[in-house]
């Protein structure tokens, strides 16, 4: 029997942040002092030495695993969990702070927007860049040119740098350029949340053939569905470590009814609950319909819904938005609204602030849904409360009859009048 290869091997990975540290005012001296001492630092573990400081945060905490040449494995969590920064280490991104990973193979990763491109090179350029860092040729390139360029609907801007590229075209580029240029190894993180559902579609797509051709893909995403789809295998991480990997849909069971969990036991209040990263607090206060936000609510289908927060600033702020969105029980986006789709963002000073938001008719099937709200400043996402509430919209007969579709045949509901002639009837 052949023995299984391995393409990633991770063991005892551990990344730690200091509060207040940046990351590149190291020199190199402090740099190699730092990592001629890290082999110690185990062994004080080990030896029962307490090493916390209370200005540490641990992203990572002894993550290990393989993922065998060719498979497809989704990685879940709540925000703040550790994905991102374990896929920015499989990178080589971000250094560990203990631990130790190999690779084997050609590496392309899409991460958060902004990584991975020369911000003052033109799209054209930051193609032929990316594919000589994957150690390609010119040659091996200008095949998959085309491709990419016509994968990412880019043409007219490619000769511009792209610093001047939008979000979304941003996002589009890079995943070509990703997913064309042939890497043995393709780390996808959940910036596909960025495009639009067209391009989500022929994302997940393209992923699903570069799969089929037997090349390795760690998928980080918060759509359950996607997950399910997509990756036969999934891995939960929370606060850092590892706390199931198994078949994609019993991990992603395990992850919702753990979120469940944590939400049903924690306080009503927002300030308390646990969020993102849990470094900026910023939503004090929420009601939905009058009552406390987080817990359960329940609605008959098409009722109009009234959300008040309350945030509490630090400091002056500029471009302030709040936004809430549905998702389905499977984590999949079916309906959302955001301040900056009707205001434009404001200027805030110091002090407490109310955002009102008022939804007429909300217009999804009877169903479970879960709530989460997020908090942002110039396009930078300061706090946000995953599935902070769960909504139940029941059945009701303002539509007809009350036979309305479940989830599963559609989100929206719609008025839709039907006339039916019987045979026999002249039809004018």
């Amino acid at each position: 029997m052949k023995p299984t290869e391995y393409a990633i091997r991770v063991a005892g990975l551990g990344k730690r942040y200091r509060l207040g540290e940046s990351s590149h005012s190291r020199s190199l001296r402090e740099a190699l002092a730092d990592a001629a001492r890290r082999p110690w630092r185990r062994s004080d573990r080990a030896n029962g030495a307490d090493t916390t400081d209370k200005r540490e945060i641990w992203s990572l905490r002894d993550v290990s695993f393989d993922v065998p040449t060719g498979a497809v494995i989704g990685v879940i969590g709540r925000n703040g969990a550790g994905k991102s920064t374990l896929l920015k280490v499989l990178s080589r991104i971000t250094e560990p702070t203990a631990g130790r990973v190999e690779i084997r193979g050609r590496v392309g990763s899409l991460l958060e927007v902004g990584t991975g491109f020369h911000q003052e090179l033109t799209g054209r350029e930051n193609i032929y860049l990316n594919g000589a860092i994957l150690g390609m040729r010119k040659s091996e390139i200008d095949r998959k040119f085309d491709e990419i360029v016509a994968f990412a609907e880019v043409e007219r801007f490619l000769d511009t740098p792209v610093k001047r590229y939008s979000s979304g075209m941003y996002v589009r580029l890079a995943f070509g350029v990703a997913a064309h240029l042939e890497p043995e190894i393709l780390l996808v993180d959940e910036v596909l949340a960025v495009g639009d559902v067209g391009f989500q579609r022929k994302s997940l797509g393209k992923m699903s053939d570069v799969a089929k051709e037997g090349r390795t893909i760690l998928f980080v995403s918060h759509n359950m569905a996607a997950i399910q789809a997509l990756c036969p295998e999934a891995l939960l991480l929370e606060q850092g470590a590892i706390v199931a990997r198994g078949a994609s849909n019993q991990v992603v069971a395990e992850y919702l009814h753990r979120t469940d969990r944590l939400y049903q036991t924690a306080t009503t209040e927002l300030g308390l609950l646990p969020r993102g990263h849990g470094y900026r607090r910023i939503l004090e206060e929420g009601l939905l319909n009058g009552e406390l936000l987080a817990g359960e609510h329940t609605f008959v289908a098409g009722a109009d819904l009234h959300f008040r927060f309350v945030v509490r600033l630090p400091e002056l702020m500029r471009g302030c938005t709040v936004g809430v969105h549905f998702d389905d029980e499977l984590g999949a986006r079916v309906y959302a609204a955001n301040s900056r789709w009707r205001l434009r963002p404001v200027e805030l000073a110091r002090g407490d602030h109310v955002f009102e938001c008022h939804i007429r008719e909300l217009p999804l099937v009877p169903g479970r849904y879960h709530l989460s709200i997020g908090f942002s400043s110039q396009d930078e996402q300061i706090d946000w409360l995953d599935r902070v509430a769960s909504v139940e919209l029941a059945r009701t007969d303002v539509y007809g009859t009350g036979e309305l579709p479940q989830v599963g045949q559609g989100y929206f509901l719609a008025q839709a009048d039907w006339d039916i002639t019987p045979a026999g009837v002249a039809v004018s």
